[in-house]
């Protein structure tokens, strides 16, 4: 059994790696801002694929671009058999995966209750001369 899962993550690191380079090449819609594919889990039999995409800088809702992502996975998946030395190219499902934009509003609110270490103008050089930032004791 551990085989089985070998070959489904190679599989699925090779779906990654084409798949994001065909849509970098062939999806010209600005609109849709930068995709990147998160991760590919691929089912123990290789017939299906689950799609895990990131989505930033764009002007269109997520599951906007998943339904349109979903509705070319045929095209994309022609387009993956091509490049893939696999007998069966499994069948393309796309998912919004919303870890990165989670992680970016969790980063905005920390800097906006934190204060930063440099405030009030104070520069390296005024903390490098401060004897109580000295940590000798």
């Amino acid at each position: 059994m551990p085989k089985e899962y070998k070959r489904t993550q190679r599989v699925g690191e090779m779906i990654q790696r084409d798949l994001a380079d065909i849509i970098r090449r062939d999806i010209n819609d600005s609109s849709l801002g930068m995709i990147t594919i998160a991760s590919v889990d691929v089912s123990p039999d290789l017939k299906y694929a689950k799609v895990y995409i990131s989505l930033l800088a764009n002007k269109r809702e997520p599951a906007e671009v998943v339904a349109l992502l979903n509705q070319a996975a045929g095209s994309l998946r022609h387009e993956l058999a091509q490049r893939l030395t696999i007998r069966v190219t499994p069948r393309l499902h796309f998912i919004h995966d919303g870890t990165v934009e989670y992680a970016l509003q969790l980063s905005h609110l920390i800097d906006s209750v934190v204060p930063s270490p440099l405030a009030d103008g104070e520069t390296d050089a005024d903390n490098a001369n401060n004897p109580s930032n000295d940590k000798h004791e």
